[in-house]
């Protein structure tokens, strides 16, 4: 049986740094505040102008390719899961395409939010396991920056900036993508969403003065719902495949709260060390956070080892995917 397997991995984060001090002197909040209620210490941020999303995808692709070895001429496809597109149009994967080389490679964009990676890694398993295409690069690009709140202290801590990108390949080995749950609710609408800048409403003098290209979270309802809905994927794929917190390697969860992942955690009965975490100095990075923590980890990671990785974004979308490490 053909699987899809990741066969290479890379990610990059910018250099500037903006930590609790720093932030601190922006918005009224302090490093104890936020330490205690998401578990963030620092994130990375993207300040060089004009420069977006697929700056940081280019930069993850490219240190894929070079570490890797790969020709771009040989990549078939190029799938971009992105909250923070370069522009309406045309798509981000296309501007990371063109300038990574890949001449005969297709791209297009996904927008499942920070269950992107999960999304992007499961189109990539239809295509190969049909044998539509051999060479996929799965690239997660995330300037969430460019719509954080500073002047928010609620959601403002909680984003990063990064990129990672992964190449999946067929394999008839027992690895890669073993199985996988993706769910969509479209009432969880109201609790987390940009407002304004879509077609049901236009940028406007109005929308920019009332601060509506922004983030807007409502904490508490995303909360609750982000702890059910990635535990009970997650022990959906689990039972599924008769894992369980003696057999399972790494528990890899969006990193997006400390809380919500020790929460989960806890409930699954994982020890802590089986649990990966870069949150306190990553940040939320939105669909990239999960193979930026996958690949920030890849020295402890050994083929055959056994993954479950679970998230929950806008959509509300979420889901759990249980991984055989190839490499």
């Amino acid at each position: 049986m053909t699987h899809a397997a990741i066969t290479g991995i890379a990610s990059y984060v910018p250099d500037d740094i903006l930590d609790n001090e720093m932030l601190s002197k922006m918005v009224d909040t302090n490093d104890e505040w936020i330490t205690t209620r998401v578990g963030v210490k620092e994130r990375r941020i993207l300040k060089d102008e004009g420069k977006g999303s697929s700056y940081l995808g280019i930069q993850a692709v490219n240190r894929l390719m070079e570490e890797y070895n790969i020709d771009p001429s040989t990549i078939d496809l190029l799938i971009c899961p992105t909250s923070n597109p370069d522009y309406r149009f045309p798509s981000t994967a296309s501007v990371i395409a063109y300038e990574c080389g890949l001449k005969k490679a297709y791209a297009y964009d996904i927008q499942a939010a920070c269950a992107g990676f999960l999304v992007g890694m499961q189109d990539a398993r239809g295509y190969i396991t049909s044998g539509l295409y051999k060479r996929i690069i799965v690239v997660c690009a995330e300037k969430m920056s460019s719509m954080t709140d500073y002047q928010d202290r609620q959601t403002c801590p909680l984003f990063g900036d990064g990129a990672a990108a992964v190449l999946v390949e067929p394999t008839e080995e027992e690895t890669g993508v073993m199985d996988a749950e993706l769910h969509v609710d479209g009432s969880g609408l109201p609790h987390l969403l940009m407002k304004a800048g879509g077609s049901v409403k236009p940028a406007s003098v109005e929308t920019v003065e009332a601060r509506e290209h922004y983030v807007y979270q409502e904490g508490r309802a995303v909360y609750k719902h982000a702890v059910v809905d990635m535990l009970r994927s997650s022990l959906t794929v689990m039972n599924r495949n008769k894992l369980n917190a003696d057999n399972l390697d790494w528990f890899v969860p969006h990193q997006a709260n400390l809380r919500i992942i020790e929460a989960i955690g806890s409930r699954i009965k994982l020890p802590e060390e089986k649990i990966l975490v870069n949150i306190q100095k990553r940040g939320n990075t939105s669909a990239a956070s999960i193979p930026i923590c996958l690949d920030e980890y890849k020295h402890k990671l050994h083929k055959g080892d056994r993954i479950v990785m679970t998230a929950f974004g806008a959509g509300f979308t979420w889901g759990a995917m249980y991984l055989v490490w190839a490499i």
